[in-house]
């Protein structure tokens, strides 16, 4: 790979130029020809696992639209019962991650071991407050009005026959979506690791950094739909 970067000529630090997992030292794979083959093939298979993924929250969006043309008195009705302030909040703090995340990739690529860091740091701060959001001022407040999952059948706030089916989607799908946010922010959290300790990502060496980015990606284009069908509808 053909390149311009200074970063190259900058030897790396007394304490991690014999290091076996410092960027610098690393190798590819015995059964890869060079880096460049498998970053290619690392990057395609995450896009290929992405995909599934798509296919999973594909489904539920299916079931959201059919149910809602069907019933969409009972879909108006559960809305009613979301605030949607802590969904638009939750909307800001996952675009500004994707942002710090974008950064973290291109530092990593730069060689800027500081900023890479502060942007990953950033972003995991950021799918903390989501997740925080989510419990402290959603899901508790409404287990403790009765309507926790499991109890669909048995609301006395429900108006409507169908209401339950509302919210059977709205747990299964924003609870899937925490769930990868949990996920997602467990592979930053490991990227963050590796890069304080070993410096372990650089300029040839940067294909967890982006695939854990794509990864989160995907967490923040999900929301980006979730968050207007389940809070805007009303």
């Amino acid at each position: 790979m053909q390149t311009t970067l200074d970063a190259y000529d900058t030897p790396a630090p007394p304490h991690l130029r014999d290091h076996p997992k410092h960027w610098r030292n690393r190798r590819a794979g015995h059964h890869w020809r060079n880096h460049d083959e498998e970053f290619d093939a690392a990057k395609f298979g995450m896009w290929l696992f992405l995909t599934t993924e798509v296919l999973l929250f594909a489904g539920i969006f299916c079931g959201y639209a059919v149910f809602r043309f069907l019933y969409p008195e009972s879909w108006t009705a559960g809305s009613q019962h979301l605030d949607w302030w802590f969904g638009g909040a939750n909307t800001i703090i996952l675009l500004i991650s994707s942002w710090t995340v974008a950064n973290a990739v291109r530092c990593a690529q730069l060689n800027n071991q500081k900023w890479l860091k502060i942007n990953l740091i950033v972003t995991l701060l950021c799918a903390a407050a989501f997740v925080i959001i989510k419990l402290q001022w959603e899901y508790i407040p409404k287990i403790n009005e009765g309507k926790a999952p499991g109890t669909f059948f048995s609301y006395e706030f429900a108006q409507t026959t169908h209401e339950q089916l509302w919210w059977s989607l709205y747990y299964m799908g924003t609870g899937i979506h925490a769930l990868h946010v949990l996920i997602g922010g467990s592979l930053l959290g490991w990227v963050l690791y590796r890069s304080w300790k070993y410096e372990a990502y650089g300029p040839t060496e940067y294909t967890m950094v982006e695939n854990s980015a794509l990864y989160w990606h995907l967490v923040d284009l999900v929301w980006i739909f979730l968050f207007p069908l389940l809070y805007l509808i009303h």
